[in-house]
């Protein structure tokens, strides 16, 4: 069931009164296809982030994500020694959850490696599919499916070569985040 935002526009979520940040980040980004390297790291990180928290949590913080980790240069974050990423557990502008911030240095780290390997991360991640991403309209979330069997692979490919917070449940979510999979709700104008 889809939410009625102070637009009248019928939504998956977001748009209400105070949630309208909500709503344009649905409107202007879920399900839009990433291709950028940056952007891909910056939305794997967030998706992370957000493990056992709300994305609108999570979507509250992300100026102050971007302003504790660069930009989300990827280099510049797998360079973030200790010191300068334990100062950030003071950062209220982020989540503090120590594991969550140093995870962002081990994951920039093979998100290079991956690039090295493959010319891009968006190279290997796409790989992935087979042909367009699949088109999916749940009634419901409830209805909306957590995982897949390209979400458990690339979790697994990604713990394996290191990386933290990569469970499959969050690669579906970074699936629906970048367009690998089209989870609008029926009834979504975007549907």
């Amino acid at each position: 069931m889809t939410v009625i935002g102070t637009d009248g526009k019928h939504r998956c979520f977001g748009g209400q009164a105070g949630k309208e940040f909500y709503g344009d980040y649905h409107d202007q980004e879920w399900g839009f296809p990433v291709h950028d390297d940056r952007l891909l790291f910056e939305n794997l990180i967030l998706e992370g982030a957000q493990a056992g928290l709300s994305w609108e949590t999570v979507l509250r913080k992300r100026d102050g994500y971007r302003r504790a980790f660069h930009g989300f240069d990827i280099a510049l974050c797998a360079a973030m020694d200790d010191e300068e990423l334990e100062m950030l557990r003071e950062d209220a502008g982020i989540i503090r959850n120590r594991l969550k911030i140093f995870s962002v240095r081990k994951n920039a780290l093979v998100f290079l490696e991956i690039r090295r390997e493959f010319g891009s991360f968006d190279a290997w991640l796409w790989a992935h599919l087979e042909g367009t991403p699949p088109v999916n309209r749940p009634g419901q979330f409830s209805d909306m499916a957590s995982t897949s069997p390209i979400s458990d692979l690339i979790s697994k490919t990604l713990k394996k070569r290191g990386m933290s917070f990569v469970g499959s449940t969050i690669i579906y979510a970074y699936m629906q985040a970048i367009g690998m999979t089209d989870d609008h709700l029926a009834g979504c104008w975007k549907a």
